[in-house]
């Protein structure tokens, strides 16, 4: 029962920039970016694979087939940011994006521990 919970918690972390691709306005509140800037449309794909990160914690929660490839997907998206932000002098624009990924990787620790443990 714990897996699905920690993998809810992971579609959560991810809900809102996957939000951002339904509602574009989205990006403005998250990132400050202006609609008629031409790193938008880059952020709103963005956004598009964030659904993809959403949907995989979801499909990991209820099938667990899939924990072994969505803790990859989750992985590569939550390190690689956080990676990138350090060697980008850790902007304070991107603080609290950084701090939520952050927090998020002891439940990614749990989910990966518990979909490779054989």
């Amino acid at each position: 029962m714990m897996q699905p919970i920690l993998w809810l918690i992971l579609a959560a972390i991810h809900a809102m920039p996957a939000l951002a691709f339904f509602r574009p306005a989205t990006l403005t509140s998250l990132y400050r970016l202006q609609p008629d800037n031409p790193l938008f449309l880059l952020m709103h794909h963005r956004a598009g694979l964030f659904v993809a990160v959403f949907a995989a914690c979801i499909w990991a929660a209820f099938i667990p087939e899939g924990r072994k490839l969505a803790v990859l997907v989750v992985g590569i998206s939550m390190v690689s940011f956080l990676a990138l932000y350090w060697q980008a002098g850790s902007p304070p624009a991107l603080r609290k994006i950084a701090n939520v990924d952050l927090a998020g990787l002891p439940v990614l620790a749990g989910v990966a521990w518990l979909a490779f443990r054989q």
